[in-house]
Order: structure tokens, then sequence, then C-alpha cells
């Protein structure tokens, strides 16, 4: 039986990738787009869109109302099986602030909204979340020292929205969050008084979730399919449950570990934070 997927933030990078590879898996995947436009001149994406299997439609995924008819939609043939969350902007660059993403809470508010508007008339679906190495103080300790200032000045905006959505799926999910460590994330990005949101789940309730932290990012190919890579005799990657120290991995190597752990070893990752990184 093939997969219903719900895919936020899926136009580009990592979500993009991902959902291709579970089209050609035979998934139905329902896209939440605020331009449908974005896919007009993607041959593959409208290959499935002709064949049924791939859905767009217009939306925000700030607007809480919007992320509630993606779900509807999605779930028009049956329970929704996956949320694939990989919302994320584009950064602005500022000579004070490094890396600036508008709003500066994009991501944990969009993720409330994907989590306050979970159809409770259903199984659990399973949910995918991509997050990033050295947000937290504990993580930011085993980062590559070269790498330490990157992620403390360049990134540090986008990465504040980062922690917040780990802090959501931490509650979420009945995680032990190091509040003495690593702090608690403040109202600009969580909100006041989150933990009484409208239709959040109940603290410890959802335990389907899989959160990724790629290493710093690059636009590479993907090395698990390179055929030079794969005589090697060794993973293309490496996928860890503890910090990694890595420096680098590629968008399209991430989607591909995406896809293999939905498809072939959701067991293995259920319920886990895990790093990866070459």
């Amino acid at each position: 039986m093939s997969l219903n997927v719900l895919a936020i933030g899926s136009s580009r990078n990592i979500g993009y990738f991902s959902s291709i590879r579970l089209l050609d898996s035979g998934a139905t995947v329902t896209f939440l787009l605020r331009s449908p436009a974005v896919f007009d001149a993607d041959e593959t994406i409208q290959k499935y869109v002709k064949a049924g299997k791939a859905r767009l439609l217009k939306g925000d995924a700030l607007v809480k109302e919007d992320v509630q008819r993606a779900w509807d939609e999605a779930r028009k043939d049956g329970p929704v099986d996956v949320l694939l969350f990989t919302v994320g902007g584009t950064p602005k660059f500022s000579l004070t602030k490094g890396a600036v993403i508008e709003p500066a809470n994009l991501v944990t508010q969009s993720l409330f909204n994907a989590l306050c508007t979970l159809p409770t008339s259903q199984p659990q679906p399973r949910i995918i979340t991509i997050s990033s190495t050295g947000l937290t103080r504990t993580s930011h300790a085993d980062l590559p020292f070269a790498l330490k200032p990157v992620y403390s000045y360049l990134l540090a905006v986008p990465h504040k929205d980062k922690v917040g959505a780990e802090r959501l799926v931490s509650h979420c999910a009945g995680w032990t969050w190091n509040t003495k460590d690593d702090g608690e994330p403040g109202d600009e990005i969580m909100g006041e008084e989150w933990k009484k949101r409208e239709g959040l789940p109940a603290e410890g309730s959802l335990k389907r979730f899989l959160v990724i932290r790629p290493a710093l990012l690059t636009d590479g190919e993907c090395k698990a399919e390179d055929e030079k890579e794969k005589k090697k005799g060794k993973p293309a990657y490496r996928v860890s449950e503890g910090e990694l120290g890595g420096w680098t991995v590629s968008r399209k190597d991430v989607a591909h570990f995406v896809a293999d752990a939905i498809l072939n070893r959701w067991s293995e990752y259920e319920n886990k934070r895990v790093s990866i990184a070459y």
C-alpha cells in the first residue's frame, strides 16, 4: 500500500528532493505551497500531478487555517501516513545579525500550526522535521572549531528559530529538554504561554517523530548514489544519535536519508533525534 504524505516546506531543497524520492516510490504527496506556480515548469512534478499522485495546494504554513486545509486535502483518500516538515526561509544577510529570516520564528510557528491542526481521528502519522547541528550550547561544543564562528554569528538568528522548533517537538514527544545548559527559547520565538496554545498535542503524546540535524548544508550531489563512492565500501554519510562533529553534508544526501528512513528503516529511527554528516 502506497504512503500518503503531507509535505510542508517542500518547494525546494531537502523537502523537494525527499518528496521526489517518495513520489518515485509510489507515494501520494500533497504539497502546501505559497506559490504552486513554482512547479509550473517542473516536468517531474507535473508528471505526478497528471497521474494524480502529487497535489499542489496554495497556502501559507504561517496561517493556521491554510495548514488545516492542507490536512483536509491530504486526507481525502485516507489517513496521512507521513508529515514531511521542512520549512525554512530564504535568509538575507545583515552585517550586525548575520543571516536573517523574516519572520524570525518562521519555522517554529509553522510547526505549531502543523501540530495544532494534527488530525486526532486517525492514527498518528510519522513526523519528520529538519533541524541543524550546533543549535544548543551542548551541541555547539561538539562542532569543528573552525565552524563555531559560522554558527555563532552567521547562523545565530535562524538557529534560534530551529531551537524553538526542537523545543516544541521535545514537549509533544515527551523528550527531556536540558533547560539548565540550553535554556528556554524566548516568547519572541515561541509566543506567550505557548504550552496553552489551542490544539497543541498534550505533552508526551506524540511518539512518531524523527528530528534530523544535518551538518552545514551544501548543494553538492548525492554521494549515496555515486558509483565511485559505492566502490569505497563505506556509507556515503554518517548518521548518529550522538554528535558527529562533522563539517558538511549535501541537501541531496539528507533527502536520501529521509526517504530511506521513511521507506525502509522507520523502526530504527522512530522517536529519535539524529545527526547526519560526511
